[in-house]
């Protein structure tokens, strides 16, 4: 077994994104990657495909994608910005957003799992390493990462 800190990294996060996605297939019948992409755009954090492409770190043809099949199941839909006709906004629609309310409850829970046996400090340590990372990473890219 590979002990690099970045096998390690990329391991937990994958299987991560493999357990939520067991719990929103099961549950709600959409992806993690879907889940988490719905849940972004719920919370105010992305608004647009251009957005959602550079928080995951994937081309925009892989958003759009995504964002086709979540809006053919009537979860979002595009909107053509008045100020900008260039830009086109994502807004949940209420079936999306009723989807959207019932991620924190499987993301919490996954996390419970995963975090299973970790005292408080270890978890806050854990959590500061991290951001010291994602701190770095912006040095490095000369970017922010929120």
């Amino acid at each position: 077994m590979n002990d690099s800190v970045g096998y390690l990294m990329s391991r937990v996060k994958s299987l991560m994104t493999n357990l939520v996605t067991q719990r929103t297939q099961e549950e709600l019948g959409i992806t993690g990657t879907q889940a988490s992409m719905l849940f972004m755009i719920a919370v105010g954090k992305c608004s647009t495909a251009a957005e959602l492409a550079r928080e995951y770190g994937i081309d925009a043809s892989a958003v759009t994608r995504l964002l086709d099949r979540v809006e053919k199941r009537g979860l979002l839909s595009r909107v053509r910005s008045i100020e900008d006709r260039r830009v086109v906004r994502l807004e949940l629609t209420d079936e999306g957003r009723a989807l959207a309310e019932r991620l924190p409850p499987i993301f919490r829970s996954v996390l419970d799992q995963l975090l299973d046996g970790f005292t408080p400090e270890e978890v806050g340590f854990l959590k500061s390493m991290l951001r010291r990372i994602l701190s770095n990473y912006c040095e490095v890219a000369g970017g922010s990462v929120t």
